[in-house]
């Protein structure tokens, strides 16, 4: 049981993000980010499982074969693109379970997010990739919805290929814009 490393790492997450949302304007965003995870539900698991390299969720998963904790958290935090899994309607009137698009303020702190959980766990293994690589190894079998999974691979690959500043400009031009969806993104969109 690691409740003190687990209290610091979640805090430490929690202050990169809302320093990035700051950045991109989302205040409020940044100031409610990942509350749950000072719920007991959520903490005492994370204490328990803490590793310190990884979410504790993963090792929870691995003992108990499903994660409470995670249970409780995808379900409160917008940010996550499992939230918006639910029943979804096809042109043709068939009903599938699948992801729901996220409004584009949801994706830009999902952003802030992944930048921050790598910069945690990977320490001083981190680069500009880090976030990028980390999505791209799941993308093919996750539930999300193609628009919103294309505008995070966007936000990535400029964080990848240009760094953190030309990221955050990006996000906050595609913030201004607001939920239109990309249509045809071209270098000048990421730019």
């Amino acid at each position: 049981m690691h409740p003190i490393a687990h209290f610091k790492t979640i805090t430490r997450h929690r202050a990169l993000v809302r320093k990035y949302c700051f950045r991109l304007g989302l205040h409020f965003q940044g100031l409610t980010h990942d509350l749950s995870k000072y719920a007991p539900v959520e903490f005492w698991r994370g204490a328990k499982y803490f590793q310190g390299f990884r979410s504790p969720n993963d090792a929870e998963r691995k003992e108990t074969g499903v994660s409470m904790a995670w249970l409780h958290h995808k379900g409160r935090n917008r940010h996550h693109f499992e939230y918006w899994i639910d029943y979804c309607v096809a042109p043709d009137g068939r009903v599938y379970i699948g992801g729901n698009r996220m409004p584009i303020r949801y994706v830009a702190e999902m952003f802030c997010d992944r930048i921050a959980a790598c910069k945690v766990y990977l320490k001083d293994k981190y680069t500009d990739a880090s976030a990028y690589d980390y999505f791209m190894r799941s993308r093919d079998h996750i539930m999300i919805h193609p628009d919103t999974a294309r505008e995070l691979e966007i936000m990535l690959q400029v964080l990848r290929d240009r760094g953190e500043d030309a990221a955050f400009a990006y996000v906050r031009r595609r913030l201004r814009r607001g939920d239109t969806p990309l249509h045809n993104p071209g270098p000048g969109d990421a730019s």
